[in-house]
């Protein structure tokens, strides 16, 4: 069984869809969400300033600059996770060959 994503994977998810702006139903597809759960997420996007409304009301949303450095930060912090599991703690702390 699949592995359940987390808020912030969610999150993240929509802000790297959303950066050159598009619609509802794109990142319902693209991120694999229903409109009501995607309209949780947006509320929470919208209050914490990292999407914005596109122009005039046009249904197209768009990944602020907040958005884009949030989603930088994600980025390094996963690759940051993803290096520490792949080493084995015997690797980091130097014990590998030691006698």
């Amino acid at each position: 069984m699949a592995q359940r994503r987390t808020k912030f994977e969610i999150m993240a998810e929509i802000l790297r869809i959303d950066r050159k702006g598009t619609i509802k139903t794109r990142i319902v597809y693209n991120a694999n969400l229903n409109f009501l759960v995607l309209d949780q997420y947006v509320k929470e996007l919208q209050r914490s300033g990292l999407i914005e409304n596109g122009v005039e009301d046009s249904g197209v949303l768009r990944t602020t600059e907040k958005g884009m450095r949030y989603l930088k930060r994600y980025d390094e912090f996963r690759h940051f996770l993803d290096d520490l599991v792949s080493e084995s703690p015997a690797d980091s702390f130097g014990f590998m060959g030691a006698n």
